[in-house]
């Protein structure tokens, strides 16, 4: 038996110490909340991902009374950006919360099923996707989301 002991990379900083376009993503990250429809948890999550060609598309999170058909901000805003630029690779996604106190202090991680979407297209373009996720106390910059999913399932492990 061995012991296998799996690591996780992110670098934390503050917000000022972004650069401009990281910047101006987060800052769009945030303004998306305000699209959040959640009367049911109170928790607006905005999201903001960067084509290759600059264009920034945004999504929110959107409840549902039967929550399996919720979508969650990540997708919507990957999901968006694929049915009207399916050709053009995300570069960097932005992540930023609020709850009923205003933006969260501890940086929001993607759920599993959006790790797996985010996953699925840094396979599909064959490129890493930049991950800001931001909290009033800092941000967390993540260069793929293997970093977060560690032990990912992608169609070669169906082979």
């Amino acid at each position: 038996m061995e012991n296998i002991v799996l690591k996780t990379k992110l670098i934390l900083c503050r917000i000022e110490e972004l650069d401009g376009v990281s910047r101006m993503l987060v800052d769009k990250a945030i303004e998306a909340t305000d699209n959040s429809y959640s009367p049911y948890s109170k928790f607006r999550v905005g999201a903001a991902v960067r084509l290759e060609n600059g264009i920034v598309v945004i999504g929110a999170n959107q409840e549902n009374a039967a929550f399996p058909v919720t979508m969650c901000a990540e997708r919507s805003a990957i999901f968006n950006a694929q049915s009207n630029y399916p050709n053009l690779p995300i570069t960097t996604i932005a992540i930023a919360a609020k709850n009923a106190d205003g933006l969260v202090k501890t940086p929001v991680s993607p759920c599993g099923s959006c790790r797996q979407v985010i996953l699925e297209m840094e396979h599909r373009y064959k490129r890493n996707i930049r991950i800001l996720l931001y909290g009033t106390d800092g941000v967390y910059i993540i260069n793929s989301i293997k970093d977060l999913l560690p032990l990912s399932f992608v169609d070669e492990s169906m082979h």
